[in-house]
């Protein structure tokens, strides 16, 4: 994608959308691009809000163990609080020191993650075999765990918009710059999440929570720390997400529905979307199976096989050369994924709402 985003000379493509219009054409473009990159950007808010909500939780229960107990849904509620300011920033670049002080907190409470579990050892009724004591349960809870994999690797959805902020010349293209920002990102994300996942599962086996530091109780202070960087890391990356979805609504209110630019247009669409988004992870607050769920439905396609099939239509690569390959790899694994992930992860959505109440 980071190839492709001036293979035109002399223009950009600064949304996914315009890119898939150039490969599919103009209608067929946009029918199979923005329905699927908008599940993807809503989805992901929803995720974050359901993070940002449980993150502190914990960090209320760790500081103050003696309070009364607070339902996960009235934090979902106090984290979107801050949605409804920074929601009004205008663009990617303003965003970017929240940004900046996300990816920070990112390798922060990772480290504090696996460190803290270090600490605490192997435990002493630790287990490693399937948590499902049945065959069927054991093979959904597989198809769950590779839409974990697919959500994992999110960022190829807003890449373009990234892209697009970086100043470009025929001398000094976008992509040089773009790919030492791919590189540098993909190395810090193999170093929060390789270590996270095989120290906590070699200490805490299969009762390890989808998030580790919901499961780690001690020291404190360091506990309470970490999910407060994860609290400022997911309100970071709920505002990039969230701003593809902004540029949207206020295109097609204006361009399609002819409201007139301004400020409290923008001021009612963000909140409404922010509002939207809050609403919806308060019902769901199952965020392991939410990741499997949205992984395997709508990032599979959007960051596995969607890129690559538009590479092939543009490129054209020889047949059985390394990239007609790889490109097909991809497109057959991202279809076994849309397939089988979302049939695992729904099966453990329905499972866990059986069992829950939103404010009781």
């Amino acid at each position: 994608m980071v190839e492709m985003h001036e293979m035109v000379p002399g223009k950009r493509f600064d949304r996914y959308h315009e890119l898939g219009q150039h490969a599919f054409g103009e209608k067929l473009g946009l029918w199979i691009v923005v329905p699927q990159q908008v599940i993807v950007e809503v989805g992901v808010n929803i995720a974050y809000m359901i993070t940002g909500g449980k993150s502190l939780r914990k960090l209320h229960n760790t500081v103050c163990p003696d309070c009364k107990p607070i339902r996960t849904t009235y934090f979902i509620m106090i984290f979107a609080s801050c949605h409804f300011v920074l929601s009004h920033l205008p663009n990617f670049n303003s965003i970017s020191g929240v940004s900046f002080a996300a990816a920070a907190m990112s390798l922060t409470y990772s480290t504090i993650a696996w460190t803290a579990s270090v600490h605490k050892g192997v435990q002493p009724d630790v287990q490693y075999s399937y948590t499902a004591s049945t065959t069927a349960g054991r093979v959904f809870t597989f198809f769950s765990a590779l839409g974990d994999v697919a959500f994992a690797y999110a960022g190829h959805n807003v890449v373009l918009e990234i892209q697009a902020t970086i100043p470009s010349t025929p001398e000094k293209p976008s992509k040089g710059p773009m790919w030492k920002g791919v590189v540098f990102a993909y190395i810090v994300v193999a170093i929060c999440y390789f270590p996270v996942a095989l120290i906590g599962y070699w200490m805490f086996g299969n009762s390890v929570a989808d998030n580790i530091l919901i499961t780690l109780e001690n020291p404190r202070w360091l506990i309470a720390a970490a999910n407060m960087f994860v609290v400022i890391h997911v309100i970071g990356s709920y505002q990039i997400y969230a701003m593809p979805m902004f540029d949207l609504l206020e295109t097609l209110l204006v361009k399609k529905l002819k409201f007139t630019p301004c400020f409290r247009l923008r001021l009612i669409t963000r909140t409404l979307y922010v509002a939207f988004t809050m609403f919806i992870g308060m019902l769901i607050p199952f965020f392991g199976s939410l990741l499997g769920f949205l992984g395997g439905l709508v990032f599979a396609p959007t960051t596995y096989f969607l890129p690559c099939i538009m590479w092939l239509a543009v490129y054209k690569p020889r047949r059985l050369s390394l990239s007609w390959f790889a490109n097909w790899m991809c497109i057959v694994m991202g279809i076994i994924l849309m397939i089988l992930a979302p049939i695992g992860a729904l099966r453990q959505i329905i499972l866990q709402a059986k069992t829950f109440k939103l404010f009781s």
